[in-house]
């Protein structure tokens, strides 16, 4: 299982994303261009002390996103308000990688048309969408889940 998000617009939603994977030991995969200046010290800022336990890959573009090897060893999974299909109904697999656009404007047509699923979180009707990050928490919890990838707890 893999997180991804494309071109993200706030730095303060990677450094969550970058805690949510490594609390579940989901590897993180950003597509650049950000939204704003990504080095390595801003990555090792917004990781907070959970760089040390958590995978980040920087995918330079969108096309090497794509060509990645990781693509290969599952579905690309993508959430979206225009998604088909509620997330609940969906059958995950572990090499699944889930897939969020940006803040600002979700993800163009050439995402949507590279998705082998388009997945959507239900909401009560007056509400627009989910902060992204709580969003992949839900989309992630809901395939560890189905796919038994949770973290065993350790005896105390």
């Amino acid at each position: 299982m893999r997180l991804a998000l494309f071109q993200p617009d706030i730095p303060q939603n990677l450094g969550a994303a970058m805690r949510l994977g490594a609390c579940l030991g989901v590897p993180l995969e950003v597509v650049e261009p950000c939204g704003f200046p990504l080095s390595d010290p801003a990555l090792r800022r917004a990781a907070m002390d959970y760089g040390g336990i958590g995978e980040v890959v920087r995918r330079r573009s969108w096309t090497d996103f794509l060509a990645a090897p990781e693509r290969e060893a599952g579905k690309l999974v993508l959430f979206t308000t225009r998604g088909a299909l509620p997330l609940h109904e969906y059958d995950f697999s572990a090499g699944d990688t889930l897939l969020f656009g940006r803040e600002s404007a979700g993800a163009p047509d050439e995402v949507h048309e590279a998705a082998q699923a388009r997945l959507f979180i239900p909401l009560v009707p007056a509400a627009r969408s989910l902060n992204v990050v709580t969003a992949a928490a839900i989309a992630v919890s809901e395939a560890l889940r189905q796919t038994g990838g949770f973290p065993k707890p350790t005896a105390s």
